[in-house]
């Protein structure tokens, strides 16, 4: 599932490819948020991502397309 992370202060968007799904993820956010601590997401790679919860403007939770290639007439 591809997830889109808006930073506060950053002028791109962080987009992560995970194997979780959209409630875990949620979950993981919503509990970050709490305890005003670190999101942290792993994504499908191996790769650990730590933000602090205090300057994440937004996340957006899609399932990703991986692999188009083509036009579309």
């Amino acid at each position: 599932m591809e997830v889109k992370i808006g930073v506060q202060h950053a002028t791109r968007e962080l987009i992560v490819e995970v194997a979780d799904d959209a409630a875990s993820v949620e979950a993981a956010l919503a509990a970050a948020v709490a305890d005003e601590g670190l999101f942290t997401l792993n994504d499908v790679k191996g790769r650990k991502v730590l933000i602090p919860a205090e300057n994440i403007a937004y996340v957006e939770l899609g399932g990703g397309v991986a692999g188009q290639v083509g036009f579309r007439s």
